[in-house]
Formats: C-alpha cells, structure tokens, sequence
C-alpha cells in the first residue's frame, strides 16, 4: 500500500483529502505544518508528499526543499496544493523539486487522478 504525507494548517483540508485517499486505498499520515511533516518522514519516508504552499513558520516551498535535501526524499514525488496560481510561485516551487501543482479547490476524482499518475503502481 502506498503511503502520501498531507501537509496543511488546515485541519478541514486534510480530512477532507485524506479521507478520499483511503477510500482510495492509500495509506494517508497528516501533519498541520512543516516541521511535523519533516518529523514523519523521518520516522518513515512517505511515497508520496502533497503540500500546501502558504503555512504558518516554515511554507510549503521550504519544506520542499527541506524534504529534497533528505536522501530518503531525493527522488520521491511532491505536490503542491494551493489557492495560489501564480507562474513565479509554480516556477519556484518546481526549482525546490515540487513535480506538481494543484490548484484548490479539488474534485475527489482529481486529486485520486492525479495521486495514481505520479505513484507508480498506486
């Protein structure tokens, strides 16, 4: 079973999508900030991190380049989930090693379509 890390401050959103990511068949871990999610892949490298850019302390482009400095990370699939839109954010977050970006709100359908193209296997 593939494992994603969801990072956002919003605890609403990562109910939300972690519950369509079971109902997926993915073993789903939150974390409300970058610290904590570089905490969890610590303990355990996820398959698979989506993250929201804007984030209290540490933003999700940070943490992106935090988790891409982790050999455990270096080649793992990272996403990006946010209300923002604009090209200089996308392209920054794609220079930290993000090899997506979504924009919210998602559709269930989206989100799952999205996860099994850049899981291989899933």
């Amino acid at each position: 079973m593939k494992k994603i890390l969801l990072v956002d401050d919003s605890t609403t959103m990562l109910m939300s999508m972690e519950g369509v990511l079971k109902r997926s068949g993915f073993e789903v871990e939150t974390a409300t900030g970058g610290e904590l999610a570089l905490g969890k892949i610590n303990a355990s490298t996820p398959d698979l991190m989506i993250t929201d850019l804007n984030m209290p302390g540490m933003n999700g482009i940070e943490l992106i380049r935090a988790a891409k400095s982790l050999p455990s990370m270096r080649f793992k699939p990272i996403l990006m989930l946010t209300t923002e839109s604009q090209q200089a954010k996308r392209d920054e977050a794609k220079q930290a090693g993000a090899c997506g970006w979504l924009v919210k709100p998602l559709e269930p359908a989206q989100l799952t379509d999205v996860v099994k193209q850049v899981l291989p296997g899933a």
